[in-house]
């Protein structure tokens, strides 16, 4: 067979893998909160692995290895403040919010649980959270769909319009039909896999390289990619990079106490007390990931530097370094399964951000629009509906990308992190936190981050920085404005800090 065949082999089992994942979850699923939320039924490890999976997505093994390639070590500022914001995130957020969403009303969205914390009756605060997952997650599932094009026309030199379509309508199926516990559970997988792509890619490289040439002092002095002199700072994490680019890639890491699709997980936890073997879970996975695509970069200079016979589809970004390494190096059965990473990658971020848009879109704005009671059968199709139409608006947009797939993904967690990191932190740590502080921060970090990240400050600056710093202030200021919360609502915060440490309520009422 050719390669092309042992490829699509590879890739159809694959397939095959996620879609019975998804059958065996819909016969799981038979309520509402189940297909939304898995019944809070997901323990640390698989939760932990598909909040990685989700995470990451085509990015961790095209987008950093390509920037990574053409820059430098510098950029693994990112991987650094990435590492320690997810650390971060499962240590203090994922226990309490777990605790917290159940204290306040049960909640099973992000939105729904900002109105339920605050007791926001007027609905405002959480049809804005929702207008602002439509929004950013609209790019955030557009830049998978980029990835998916990207990956066909390295893997097959096929259409990239095709690959894009074949991706995203499978990602789709699965989500539609199995709903959060498809999502986990394939997520998990793709984790899995992910993980060992990233280990065995650069570590066959270096086997094939590592005898003729110093993979640690090739790239300084010799042609490679876009350097036909050699790039002399590949090894230096100051130089050739300013402070503030420093700041701006360290400051990735505060973008998690924002995304919807990752801290979700937090809210299926079986229990608060599991975050912490998820929160080493996490760590250890994302690490050895981090180092992973490190490596395939490092050893991508030399491996398609000396050998010019070997060349990098993506001659622009070189986001392809993985995909074709792992497809030149392996046998084209094991290259396959190898590729599959990628698609994984790619796949569990988009059916995560599927199931967050339809959530907002069904749970946050329909029910409260249409004040209507409805049937869990009625509420689970129309979240599927949305799956689907979410996914059409997104597919339409990265026909023609613009921008890299590094490029999009920052814009839209920059967007998240700016908009809902400084409420949620404060609404799990801040008694005094009122509804219009929280509104007022969530409308003034939107506004920051696209008004800073398509000026020129964006260049200077990454937009996450002024994002997140001025929805703080906002918060702060207003909140302390505006009336202080009631008894009740700081009864049920210090309930939830209670539930959070011991998994037990602190009074009678639920």
């Amino acid at each position: 067979m050719t390669d092309h065949t042992w490829f699509i082999v590879a890739i159809i089992l694959y397939m095959l893998l996620m879609l019975a994942i998804g059958y065996w979850s819909y016969r799981q699923t038979d309520r509402y909160d189940e297909y939304m939320l898995a019944g809070r039924s997901l323990g640390p490890v698989v939760a932990a692995l598909s909040a990685g999976a989700a995470d990451m997505s085509g990015w961790l093994l095209m987008g950093l290895p390509g920037a990574l390639f053409v820059t430098g070590l510098s950029e693994s500022w990112i991987a650094v403040g990435l590492c320690i914001g997810a650390a971060i995130n499962w240590r203090l957020v994922a226990p309490r919010l777990r605790a917290y969403t159940e204290v306040a009303g049960n909640s099973i969205t992000i939105p729904s649980f900002l109105e339920n914390r605050l007791h926001d009756s007027s609905h405002v605060l959480r049809i804005i959270a929702s207008l602002v997952i439509l929004v950013f997650f609209t790019f955030y599932v557009s830049s998978g769909m980029v990835s998916g094009g990207k990956y066909f026309e390295s893997t097959f030199g096929g259409s990239y319009l095709d690959g894009m379509l074949i991706i995203a309508i499978v990602t789709v199926a699965y989500t539609f039909i199995g709903g959060f516990l498809a999502v986990s559970y394939t997520d998990a997988v793709q984790g899995i896999i992910m993980f060992g792509a990233l280990v065995i890619v650069p570590v066959g490289a270096y086997i094939v390289v590592h005898g003729d040439y110093d993979v640690f002092s090739y790239a300084t002095s010799n042609a490679y990619g876009p350097h036909p002199n050699g790039n002399p700072t590949y090894f230096s994490l100051f130089s050739g990079i300013s402070a503030a680019a420093i700041i701006g890639n360290l400051a990735w890491g505060l973008g998690y106490f924002g995304q919807p699709h990752i801290i979700v997980r937090f809210m299926a936890l079986r229990s608060p007390k599991e975050a912490r073997a998820g929160m080493f879970v996490t760590v250890f996975w994302m690490v050895i990931c981090a180092l992973g695509a490190a490596a395939t970069a490092l050893v991508g200079t030399v491996y398609f530097g000396a050998y010019p016979e070997r060349s990098i589809t993506d001659q622009t970004s070189y986001e392809t370094i993985f995909l074709d390494m792992g497809r030149m190096l392996f046998h084209p059965l094991i290259g396959g399964l190898v590729l599959t990473a990628v698609l994984a990658a790619i796949m569990s971020t988009m059916a995560s951000q599927l199931l967050v848009v339809s959530s907002a879109l069904i749970e946050d704005l329909y029910k409260i629009i249409t004040k209507k009671q409805l049937s869990d059968g009625v509420l689970m199709n129309l979240s599927r509906t949305a799956v689907v139409v979410v996914a059409v608006i997104a597919a339409l947009l990265a026909v023609s990308p613009r921008d890299s797939i590094l490029s999009l993904v920052a814009f839209a967690w920059a967007g998240f992190g700016s908009a809902f990191g400084p409420v949620i932190l404060a609404s799990l740590f801040w008694r005094r936190l009122t509804a219009p502080g929280a509104i007022a921060a969530m409308v003034s970090g939107t506004v920051i981050v696209f008004a800073w990240g398509n000026s020129p400050l964006g260049d200077w600056l990454y937009e996450m920085v002024p994002g997140f710093l001025g929805a703080t202030i906002v918060l702060i200021v207003v909140s302390l404005l505006t009336k202080a919360p009631s008894a009740r609502l700081v009864e049920e915060f210090d309930q939830a800090q209670h539930l959070a440490v011991t998994g037990e309520y602190a009074h009678t009422t639920k």
